[in-house]
């Protein structure tokens, strides 16, 4: 039996379907035109909820959802630790928990303690089966292979210095933001600084596969993401042609694309989407008859709950133990007047309650109705509430794909809060720091608009998308492993 092709899994961040096709059909990315025309294309890809970053990078990486890989969302708070944990939502917000902390928090313990450690990643699993593995900057990173803090620039001393000290775990050949890079390769990216990002990727990308030394390549391209948050989601045909680029580089180091392709699978995909952002939510406003924990704050114990803004998507911590059941209600009421709230989302007991201003839905696993991946629930009170129907037996959602799993597996992850808050069209949550993307782009709200993304895969995978009625990010790493013939150890992958 012949070895498998080398395998590249390109995630380009917030990649638009509706935006791809526009570059594509404008000429402005031919690889990715070719990959479409050679490959299979889905243009429905559900994301995690929430759909940010890091829940979302996790479920790629680890084919399963926030139930089980634990990462909640972008900014959420440590009830174990009692503080606030901010991966990033602007620099204002980490300038507002502290700079190193949450760099810290993004580059260390996202992966070595918040990441589930009985759920393996895509690296661990390929690594213990003998698969080369390399990475280039991505959220999740967690493998087997040690790496040292780099030294290689003057910048990346002065950083590791005094920031980043710490040896990680991850892939074989692995390149993070200058502060790890498993070899020299004359690459720099300026600590990941967007807009650099990507060609930092290509360049190490291209020196991999000029030198053999990957049979899986995790190829992140973030700086679409970026810049659709500066400049709208329409924007993205610039972005995009920067992230084809890349993608250009590494075949051109090959001999170009039909070349690169003889040996050479690729998978492209985007971690989820955006959608315009028009107007904000401010929660303090609307929580503004409780003490709300803030950041630094001096005085934590006194606080009755913690609001932790991600987007266009929120959470609400009660963290009054004794007062828990009669605050959850208050809040909950609170939260349903707040302008621009689309869904309020809790359990009780063991159902999930999802109100909007259509009216409520009470759900749980296991019952009559089928959805499209599968999964079976009961249901009760307006289906409209999620914009729910049954056709031909099955639960469907247009506005709200995959609305139940994804609800369910969100509010089952221990790190969630109390409420969980997807915000409107149109609308984002203000963060800590004060920070918004009106004018712009912002996605994590359960809305299709945020929620849609791209997947397509050439050189492996079915031969028709319709082998499934419903793609999801969990669906990746299962490609992945069926493309190596790997068996990931345990009943992860369900």
């Amino acid at each position: 039996m012949s070895a498998p092709k080398k395998l590249v899994l390109a995630v380009i961040d917030a990649l638009k379907p509706s935006m791809l096709e526009r570059a594509v059909e404008t000429g402005r990315a031919p690889i990715l035109k070719l990959l479409m025309e050679r490959g299979v294309y889905v243009n429905d890809c559900v994301a995690a909820y929430p759909s940010v970053t890091p829940a979302c990078a996790a479920s790629i990486a680890t084919g399963v959802g926030p139930d089980e890989h634990l990462i909640p969302s972008m900014n959420w708070y440590h009830r174990a630790e009692r503080r606030y944990v901010e991966y990033g939502s602007s620099f204002q917000a980490t300038r507002a928990f502290g700079i190193v902390r949450s760099l810290t928090d993004t580059i260390y313990n996202m992966n070595l303690s918040h990441l589930a450690r009985d759920v393996p990643t895509v690296f661990e699993t390929l690594d213990d089966a003998g698969v080369r593995t390399a990475g280039t900057t991505y959220l999740m990173y967690r493998g087997r292979h040690r790496h040292e803090v780099s030294n290689e620039t003057a910048l990346a001393r002065i950083t590791t210095s005094t920031m980043f000290r710490h040896a990680v775990n991850g892939p074989r050949e692995f390149f993070y933001a200058d502060i790890f890079a498993s070899r020299r390769t004359g690459c720099r990216s300026q600590l990941g600084l967007p807009g650099v990002r990507d060609q930092h990727s290509g360049c190490v990308g291209a020196y991999l596969v000029e030198h053999d030394l990957f049979d899986f390549l995790l190829f992140s391209l973030p700086d679409n993401d970026t810049w659709s948050h500066k400049n709208g989601p329409q924007a993205q045909v610039v972005s995009i042609a920067e992230a084809d680029r890349q993608l250009e580089r590494l075949m051109h180091a090959a001999g170009g694309p039909d070349a690169f392709l003889e040996d050479h699978a690729v998978i492209v995909m985007g971690d989820h989407s955006q959608s315009a952002v028009e107007d904000r939510i401010d929660l303090l406003e609307g929580f503004a008859d409780w003490r709300v924990l803030r950041p630094a704050d001096q005085e934590p114990g006194a606080a009755e709950i913690a609001l932790s803004p991600a987007a266009r998507s929120a959470m609400v911590y009660a963290l009054d133990e004794e007062r828990r059941a009669e605050l959850v209600p208050e809040l909950e009421r609170a939260s349903r007047a707040i302008a621009g709230v689309d869904l309020v989302m809790r359990r009780v007991g063991a159902e999930a309650h999802v109100w909007s201003a259509r009216g409520e839905v009470r759900f749980a696993p296991g019952g009559a109705l089928v959805d499209l991946r599968g999964a079976r629930w009961s249901v009760e009170g307006e289906l409209r509430a999620l914009d729910l129907r049954v056709e031909d037996g099955v639960l469907r959602s247009n506005a709200y794909p995959d609305a139940l799993g994804r609800v369910w597996s969100a509010l089952a992850c221990p790190g969630s809060g109390e409420l969980l808050l997807s915000a409107a069209p149109g609308y984002e949550f203000v963060d800590w720091g004060g920070a918004d993307h009106v004018g712009g782009g912002a996605h994590g709200s359960l809305h299709a608009n945020d929620s849609l993304g791209v997947l397509m895969w050439c050189g492996t995978g079915p031969a028709s998308r319709d082998v499934r009625a419903q793609w999801s990010l969990r669906d990746v790493a299962p490609l992945v492993y069926e493309h190596f013939g790997v068996v990931p150890a345990g009943e992860h992958l369900r």
